[in-house]
């Protein structure tokens, strides 16, 4: 563990109680947020290496359903798969992030990992070995968001690095669905402005969130005033090796690496975390 960047006075990885108390916050809302996680001498250096990643910044508007699916005609009209938005988030690479970076550094950290692992129950994660979006930051423009959503994934690690001046909200409807029921009244009732069941993160820049977002439906709302919204997202895998598919890597940051090229029936390619 680097306790140059953790604060581990406050959060010391290794401890039982806080693994016990992300669980719990897990388990009851699907989302936990470790306030200050990064050093406050550290973190006006994270801002900086944000500020100056977020040029590098591949922007490509999607237009996007919550599950993140191709058409289907097939399902009933009133579906909440056939209402459209637009996606306007952007990403930089991993492959421009400095080896050297605070995000890059946490990444890496075995302990984090260790820590990430524990929380989310796995007896282990591994860095997602992608080149580009192992490690991403996430750019949201003044007059951009990244409307609601299901994330294909079981979890995901994010630590804000500069909020936006106004907006930018990140927004969550904690386990509106599960595995047996869709519950597609819910979600439509709020991607038509029903906000009861919506909570509201006010996050900091430092603050380390650990989301299971497969089942709990979320957005980060429009950002609003002069300054961008940046997210570093640490994505991590069940197994080792684990890259994205070559389709959805080039919609995502216009380009593949030669990694993107190994075929799925290797073992190698899996489905990209962003």
């Amino acid at each position: 563990m680097d306790p140059t960047i953790v604060d581990t006075d406050r959060y010391p990885l290794d401890d039982p109680g806080l693994v016990d108390r992300v669980r719990a916050d897990l388990r009851e809302s699907g989302c936990c947020v470790l306030p200050g996680f990064v050093r406050a001498g550290q973190v006006e250096a994270l801002r900086e290496e944000g500020r100056a990643l977020a040029p590098l910044a591949h922007h490509e508007t999607e237009i996007v359903n919550v599950y993140n699916t191709a058409p289907d005609p097939a399902l009933p009209a009133r579906h909440p798969a056939h209402r459209l938005m637009e996606r306007g988030n952007a990403f930089v690479a991993r492959d421009r992030i400095p080896a050297d970076a605070l995000i890059q550094r946490l990444h890496r950290d075995r302990a984090v990992q260790r820590f990430v692992a524990a929380a989310f129950g796995l007896p282990e994660v591994f860095a997602l070995a992608d080149p580009l979006s192992g490690l991403v930051l996430n750019v949201v423009v003044p007059g951009r968001e990244h409307p609601w959503h299901f994330d294909t994934n079981e979890f995901t690690v994010s630590l804000l690095t500069q909020a936006a001046e106004a907006g930018g909200a990140f927004q969550y409807c904690p386990g509106i669905r599960s595995p047996q029921a869709e519950n597609l009244d819910a979600v439509s009732a709020v991607l038509d402005g029903d906000h009861t069941a919506v909570r509201t993160l006010e996050l900091r820049p430092g603050d380390l969130q650990l989301f299971a977002g497969r089942y709990s439906l979320h957005r980060v709302s429009p950002v609003e005033g002069g300054r961008d919204r940046h997210t570093a997202i640490l994505a991590y895998s069940r197994r080792p090796g684990v890259v994205g598919t070559a389709t959805r890597t080039r919609q995502l940051f216009g380009r593949v690496a030669a990694a993107h090229s190994v075929r799925t029936g290797a073992g190698r390619v899996d489905r990209l975390l962003i």
